[in-house]
């Protein structure tokens, strides 16, 4: 979808653009993912979400399809977007991308995500040290054992 044509659907009325809209995504994805389907009754979110979508993972040509619909399938598979895993692994598949490669991109998938849990609960964990031995809270800035987190309670004193 080029800018030209981008704003032509912009001056038209969301609920004209609707059908046009999805159709096309229907023709790339071969099928209508979940949430379009869902927004289809308000044009006004659906027209510049589609839109959105469009410039970034179809217009712009720096990434070929199996690219897109690699990436697509690791971000489907750490966020745990059952729908979104099975349309991106129906179009790879369509694109010509062996199990293996899915696979390749799904095991991506799941170190970044472990190293995510890690990184995230020994950041934690190492804080906790911190406020055992006394030193400032991040949430209250007083040196006290243990914040409740900021809910109004808190006077050092814990």
């Amino acid at each position: 979808m080029d800018i030209e044509k981008i704003q032509r659907i912009m001056k038209r009325d969301p609920d004209d653009v609707v059908d046009e809209l999805l159709d096309a995504v229907e023709k790339y994805y071969g099928e209508v993912p979940y949430i379009l389907q869902f927004l289809k009754d308000t044009p006004e979110l659906l027209v510049p979400k589609i839109l959105y979508d469009s410039a970034i993972i179809r217009e712009f040509k720096r990434l070929d399809p199996q690219t897109i619909e690699l990436i697509s399938i690791g971000v489907s598979a750490a966020i745990k977007c059952d729908h979104c895993l099975r349309m991106h692994i129906r179009i790879a598949e369509k694109l010509g991308l062996s199990k293996e490669e899915i696979f390749d991109a799904i095991l991506i998938a799941g170190t970044l995500s472990n190293a995510t849990v890690l990184a995230y609960a020994t950041r934690v964990l190492d804080s906790e040290d911190g406020v055992k031995r006394g030193s400032a809270c991040d949430v209250c800035d007083v040196g006290c054992n243990g914040c409740d987190g900021g809910d109004g309670d808190c006077e050092g004193e814990r």
